[in-house]
């Protein structure tokens, strides 16, 4: 089990450090999936990269809060034991795979990196892990390909090696960052399968950060949505689908090409606010058609609304 706890992170802005993450709690499961949704802005690659640490290179500071891994805290972790936890516990998978991937090394020895990082094998079993991984995310011909360069790559091909270098430390966990975005649409679904048969096979725990809820619907078990900094709605994804309860999730669903009328797609009003500019109460309400006086007063709970495990950071689910 991974978990975040309570986390608030922030930011530098102009000299100053500001609140960009507040009071995040999420679990991540051996077996399971759990979505981080929202328009871009709101916090989730902020809060998924915390999980590796990844933000204390941007200045980013942890106010408040934990991330636990198997009942320890990793921010008690050694540099040493933490460079084994990236990779070889928990691995990302970046969204775009062009600057993911180094352009001035091969293939293969980007590939060969992570598993000498993280394995104990010699080269001939090292390169042989290599020409697995490529044929498990279904990449043929890998002794050539191994030597090849990035920019010679597709998407596509490009997207199927950070597939692969995610899995070759053999984590336990996997975040996977917008992994479809730079992708057209007959990539995506190869992608978004393949993704889902390794977390299977493998019994993978997976943080899927996405804005796209078809991307949910085939992939999660849970989902937490997020708004400004903070998680407004968290339930299980026959929850989420059946019955969307913040006002920000119905909006978000409702932007779906699906519910596209007159050739026009739904769009949310306004703009996700940056941090340090969120309203005193509820964040949303200044974008919410639902919210009154009522809204704006003061700051809401995450069980403001709740029905079992499902939660929702509002005062008028009842009312709407």
């Amino acid at each position: 089990m991974l978990e975040i706890r309570n986390l608030s992170l922030s930011i530098p802005v102009s000299g100053q450090h500001i609140l960009a993450v507040s009071n995040v709690s999420l679990t991540l499961e051996a077996g399971k999936v759990l979505a981080l949704v929202g328009e871009s802005g709101c916090g989730k690659s902020l809060t998924a990269q915390s999980l590796l640490r990844l933000g204390e290179f941007q200045g980013v500071n942890k106010e408040a809060g934990d991330i636990v891994l198997h009942d320890k805290s990793l921010f008690d972790v050694s540099d040493e034991e933490l460079r084994h936890i990236r990779g070889g516990v928990i691995s990302m998978i970046f969204q775009e795979p062009m600057t993911a991937l180094n352009p001035v090394f091969s293939i293969g020895s980007q590939i060969l990196e992570v598993i000498h990082l993280h394995t104990e094998l010699d080269k001939d079993a090292a390169v042989q892990r290599a020409l697995a991984l490529l044929a498990d995310v279904g990449l043929q011909d890998g002794e050539q390909l191994m030597q090849q360069y990035p920019d010679s790559l597709s998407g596509g091909m490009r997207q199927r090696i950070l597939i692969a270098m995610a899995m070759a430390g053999e984590p336990e966990f996997i975040i996977a960052d917008e992994p479809t975005t730079a992708l057209d649409v007959s990539v995506q679904k190869r992608i978004i399968a393949l993704l889902r048969n390794l977390q299977r096979e493998k019994g993978l725990g997976m943080l899927l950060v996405t804005h796209d809820f078809g991307l949910v619907a085939e992939m999660a078990d849970e989902v937490a949505v997020m708004y400004a900094g903070e998680i407004v709605e968290q339930a299980s994804v026959m929850d989420i689908f059946d019955k969307p309860s913040h006002p920000y999730t119905q909006a978000l669903m409702k932007c779906r090409p699906e519910y596209t009328k007159d050739g026009q797609l739904a769009v949310i009003p306004g703009n996700v606010p940056s941090p340090g500019d969120w309203a005193q109460g509820c964040r949303f309400a200044p974008r919410c058609n639902q919210a009154n006086q009522a809204c704006s007063a003061t700051p809401v709970s995450l069980d403001a609304w709740h029905s079992g495990a499902h939660q929702a950071r509002c005062i008028r689910v009842d009312a709407s």
